[in-house]
């Protein structure tokens, strides 16, 4: 096994909490594993699983996150992972738990621009431009433990890296391009100006991407009305709407697409 940090601090809006555990990559189950007093309690998640570490050998993994400088942080629901307006010196990689990329004006008014499953990386952007402070806020939905890394290192050409021959830069490329693509989406979701027609184009995005006309999204009410940028009360009326209209059923988060008559 291979020590890649000695400590593990974690801090949220509700509480502060410092934790005096090692890190360590296991090479024989290719788990991220925590520690206490050199026995592994957790194993945490399998890193070759990731976009951002797919073809990277066995061999070269451990020196990959060591040089990566990579440490380790939990918080709890509700905790904020990423504060707005704060600069970001290392890119999170969630290993556990849900959390959401959210935008809130001076007013107070939220809108939910992405999700964040275990595996999938985040602040990415901003750890590539050292200074340039978040413009998002990123928050914990359940519980969250996340690998924070200085992929800066990445794009700057590490020698060490590149001489490890790990795909780091191709592998960011494409995780970029799959948030611009995310971002596009949205975009095309909030661009029309009636809550029928940014509900229509949602769930039509949804039905390509789950390959059917039945399925399950993954936000709640409110969650979905925050990235429509719609009043709650307003899209659950036209959600009723729509199913007396006949071009939907939903129950919950399961919705089911009907053609128009």
């Amino acid at each position: 096994m291979n020590n890649f940090s000695n400590h593990i601090a974690s801090s949220c809006q509700k509480a502060v909490v410092v934790f005096a555990k090692t890190v360590y990559y296991n090479e024989r189950s290719k788990y991220v594993v925590l520690t206490t007093d050199g026995r592994e309690i957790v194993e945490l998640f399998n890193v070759t699983d990731t976009a951002l570490f797919r073809g990277v050998t066995e061999d070269a993994l451990p020196a990959v996150i060591d040089r990566l400088q990579a440490r380790i942080q939990t918080f709890p629901r509700g905790g904020v992972i990423c504060r707005a307006g704060e600069p970001v010196r290392a890119a999170g990689l969630l290993l556990s738990g849900e959390a959401h990329i959210e935008h809130s004006d001076f007013w107070g008014n939220q809108s939910i621009l992405a999700g964040i499953g275990p595996g999938e990386l985040f602040a990415e952007v901003y750890a590539c431009m050292p200074g340039a402070s978040l413009l998002v806020s990123v928050t914990a939905v359940r519980e969250c433990c996340v690998l924070f890394l200085d992929i800066g290192r990445i794009i700057s050409g590490d020698a060490v890296l590149r001489s490890i021959g790990a795909p780091l830069e191709q592998n960011l490329l494409r995780i970029l391009a799959g948030k611009n693509l995310a971002l596009t989406r949205k975009i095309h979701c909030t661009a029309p100006r009636s809550i029928r027609s940014r509900v229509l184009t949602y769930l039509s995005f949804q039905a390509i991407e789950h390959g059917g006309i039945s399925f399950d999204i993954p936000f709640n009410r409110q969650q979905m009305a925050d990235y429509l940028c719609v009043d709650r009360s307003a899209l659950s009326a036209e959600l009723s709407r729509m199913q007396k209209d006949g071009l939907l059923e939903y129950s919950k988060n399961h919705f089911t697409l009907h053609a128009a008559e």
